[in-house]
């Protein structure tokens, strides 16, 4: 009976502290670096309804095995898009901070899914020089958006409209992540067998 208790607390010795979790959205990423930039979601406890609104940006280095990775993700500085109320956030990497832009909403679609021919295999954000528009498509909400920016925003590069991947990672050190999840592009409702 020694063996095992023995055996036992050995390995709970080795385990040291336990880790933590931090997620966000992706507003650089630096593969050469291994380094991913984010906006930390204030509101992590209700994860239908993420904030990514927390400053200064952080930077985290990605796992050293590239198992405990998801997909690489894709980087955007679109925050916050509120149709209704005519605004958007969009992160200034330049001044790191956020900067809310009018908006003037020219369609909106809701109910729209990921296979819609509206949305599938097409690149978003769209920029229609000629009108003066750009389209998002906000996979989460399921909607399809049609607006124009005020004319200082309209030279903007797409990163600034397109929204980021969602991260989730698991850290000792807050500046590795020892595993790392692309929510956005992991589809949860596929079980491992």
């Amino acid at each position: 009976m020694r063996i095992p208790i023995f055996i036992a607390l050995a390995a709970l010795a080795g385990c040291g502290p336990l880790g933590q979790v931090n997620q966000g959205q992706v507003v650089a990423y630096l593969p050469d670096k291994g380094e991913i930039t984010f906006i930390a979601d204030s509101n992590y406890r209700d994860p239908g309804h993420p904030r990514f609104d927390v400053l200064p940006p952080v930077t985290v280095h990605v796992p050293l095995n590239p198992k405990e990775m998801g997909p690489e993700p894709e980087a955007g500085r679109l925050l916050a898009l509120d149709a209704s109320n005519g605004r958007a956030v969009i992160y200034d990497p330049a001044a790191s901070s956020f900067e809310t832009v009018k908006i003037t909403v020219v369609s909106r679609h809701d109910g729209v899914s990921a296979t819609d021919a509206r949305v599938r295999r097409i690149r978003f954000p769209v920029h229609d020089q000629s009108k003066g528009t750009i389209t998002v498509y906000r996979a989460r909400t399921h909607q399809l958006i049609e607006f124009s920016v005020p004319e200082q925003y309209r030279g903007l590069p797409d990163e600034a409209w397109r929204a980021g991947d969602e991260i989730r990672y698991y850290y000792r050190d807050p500046g590795r992540a020892l595993r790392l999840m692309n929510v956005t592009r992991t589809d949860l409702s596929k079980g491992e067998k």
